[in-house]
């Protein structure tokens, strides 16, 4: 149905022409998936640009052919391709809230769609927006079609834009990253609805990912993307059993998973090449552990692996040998010491005011009654859907929020009500990773200057020479040059932020780091040079993490304890052992069961969970889980579940327990 052929593009920066896509080949059948994988900027988006005709101002296509049933789409008038946009062929984007417009309403938006290509005004127009809100599984369409998109959450815009994207009902759908960031319940609902309208129409999708457990579950076939070229196709089943570049195998190699808990991750060295500096041989060849010297002067030509699988490399050997470097982390060793944290009945109440006078009419109950406790050297995991409460629980540690309610002690030290100088003084026992690096960096500071602020802050370093020489060792400390303090963090990629934040983080010699979200948004690459970085720390400083998340991968990998949150309360916490194999709350069940697994034969059965989750503002009665838990009874909608002991380390609160 869509035959892509030699398909080159790049951008103008002043007079030079930088190739960001080169000559890439690839076919999508009705009713098939074709997976597009690889690292962030390596031109996967580019190629879904360049197919659509929407590339930026700077973008030129070079050369190549795009066909959609026999038809050449890049000699076409505009005015005859913007028939094929959005009928024909349409595209979800990576960031729902930059691609709805804030101004219209949902309905309108969709009535765009239904308008010009469809015919469709008026109340056949309305029938039909309904009918995508509830395909698509938002509840109370017919109120929701007159809101604005700031109305709604994350993972709903992101159906909202599917919703769009379906209204013409196209033949081809381009999936850029259509679940990054989102929890594992609204990702597994989403994937599930996209395989459904793909059967029930015979639809091709191309998925853009660099999440294998997503192509794991969704794609048909294959294709891995390096440095603008593919390196790499194969069916599914091939794929996944046999990957053969080294890239794709290092990939697989840098997934945390359970297996490799008390091991180093594999990482792949170095960065994907910048356009102005593409290697002459083969792309990978720096970063390559098989490397050998014509790979740095002939590019590689395709051969053949199997009948459906095919590569471009030199090396013809194996499989990538692993490394095994067992690392036990301090909470291995130290199970048992006495709390360094401990949090009782912790609770942080946000004020409703409305009316010209802004009277208090009500509460959000972002945290309601949450207690926790973490031993050095230790790590905790909290996960829980978004708007759960997590980051809140982070900030009130920190006193960044002020708490309602409840007690923080640290070392013995009760930190609610603490202020000023005793409260500065105690906030260097403790320090936080923000979830985004680049927001939580003052652009207009140096590197160098970054890091040192805290120790001038706290009177650690006064001295300009002493903090220069510590500055230089936090930086060797999380793998960075010497030269990198006098750089901008613009200059550095989202991975390298990442450890500027950790570095600034432990500038002040903290006993606990709270990590929101370190790596949602990386890399398995990244994410995996990250992972080692904390655990490496975890083992030389004896530090102790709150780590707060929602990919279960890296909990499993990381985690000692795992707290399990749902709307302002933790729900159940234990080891995580007895949380990850024996989960005893149905929300930990249904969370647990939506996880996309990277291989073959471990997709099972994901425990749907009806509607959204209830605003804070006004939860239920009763246990808050009960509208959308699958065992439900009459107890559990009169009042909320008391704890129960399923053994010394593992408490629930359930009616279902105990």
């Amino acid at each position: 149905m869509l035959e892509v052929t030699n398909l080159s593009l790049g951008f103008a920066a002043g007079k030079q022409l930088l190739v960001a896509v080169d000559a890439i080949s690839f076919a999508i059948s009705r009713g098939e998936t074709f997976a597009l994988l690889g690292e962030s900027g390596c031109g996967k988006s580019a190629t879904a640009q360049g197919i659509m005709r929407l590339l930026p101002a700077a973008g030129r296509i070079t050369g190549g052919s795009v066909r959609l049933e026999g038809e050449e789409l890049l000699t076409l008038a505009e005015a005859d391709m913007r028939q094929v946009r959005g009928a024909r062929m349409a595209m979800i984007f990576q960031e729902p809230a930059t691609s709805l417009n804030p101004v219209l309403t949902v309905g309108t938006q969709i009535g765009e769609v239904l308008d010009r290509h469809c015919g469709l005004r008026g109340e056949a127009a309305r029938r039909r927006m309904l009918d995508l809100l509830r395909q698509v599984g938002i509840a109370d369409p017919e109120r929701r079609l007159d809101e604005y998109p700031f109305q709604f959450s994350g993972g709903m815009k992101q159906r909202v834009m599917i919703a769009i994207a379906l209204a013409g009902e196209p033949d081809l759908l381009i999936a850029d990253e259509p679940t990054t960031a989102l929890d594992v319940t609204v990702q597994a609902q989403i994937l599930d609805l996209l395989a459904q309208l793909q059967r029930e129409r015979g639809m091709g999708m191309l998925l853009i990912t660099h999440d294998l457990g997503v192509v794991a579950k969704m794609a048909h076939r294959i294709g891995v993307m390096y440095a603008g070229e593919l390196v790499e196709v194969a069916d599914r089943e091939e794929f996944f059993s046999r990957p053969q570049h080294p890239y794709t195998q290092a990939l697989f190699a840098a997934l945390p998973e359970v297996s490799r808990r008390g091991m180093a991750l594999t990482t792949i060295p170095g960065q994907v090449p910048s356009l102005a500096e593409m290697p002459s041989g083969c792309r990978f060849a720096d970063r390559c552990p098989h490397v050998m010297p014509v790979c740095r002067d002939i590019p590689p030509d395709w051969r053949s692996a199997a009948a459906s699988h095919a590569l471009r490399c030199h090396w013809s050997g194996g499989a990538l040998e692993l490394a095994d470097t067992p690392r036990l982390g301090l909470g291995d060793l130290m199970p048992e010491l006495a709390p360094f944290l401990d949090v009782a009945d912790l609770k942080v109440h946000f004020p409703i005011r409305r009316g010209i006078l802004r009277r208090t009419v009500g509460h959000v109950l972002a945290v309601d009654g949450v207690s926790l406790a973490i031993s050095a050297g230790r790590t905790l995991a909290l996960v829980g859907e978004s708007g759960c409460g997590k980051t809140t629980v982070g900030k009130a540690l920190l006193q960044l929020v002020k708490p309602t309610a409840g007690s923080v002690r640290l070392g013995g030290s009760e930190l609610v009500g603490m202020q000023g100088r005793r409260l500065r003084a105690a906030r260097r026992h403790m320090q936080m990773v923000f979830q985004d690096p680049f927001a939580s960096l003052n652009p207009r500071l140096r590197v160098g200057e970054i890091i040192a602020e805290g120790m001038s802050a706290l009177g650690l370093e006064s001295d300009a020479a002493a903090q220069g020489r510590a500055v230089a060792a936090l930086l060797k400390q999380v793998g960075l040059p010497d030269e990198a303090a006098g750089r901008y963090p613009h200059e550095f990629s989202g991975g390298q932020r990442q450890r500027i934040a950790i570095a600034r983080a432990l500038a002040v010699q903290p006993e606990l780091l709270i990590c929101d979200e370190p790596t949602s948004a990386l890399d398995v690459s990244v994410q995996a040079q990250i992972l080692n970085l904390l655990k490496k720390l975890q083992e030389e400083l004896g530090v102790a993490y709150l780590f707060i998340t929602h990919n279960f991968a890296v909990v499993e990998y990381l985690a000692d304890d795992v707290a399990v949150m749902y709307l302002g309360r933790i729900v159940e916490r234990g080891s995580a052992e007895e949380v990850l194999r024996s989960p005893k709350h149905p929300y930990t069940q249904a969370l647990l069961s939506a996880v996309p697994v990277p291989q073959l034969d471990a997709q099972s059965a994901v425990i749907r969970l009806p509607g959204e989750t209830p605003s804070p503002a006004n939860p239920p009665a009763g246990c808050h889980f009960h509208p959308r838990c699958p065992q439900a009874m009459d107890v559990c909608r009169q009042r909320y579940p008391e704890t129960s002991e399923v053994s010394t380390t593992h408490r629930v609160k359930c009616y279902l327990v105990g």
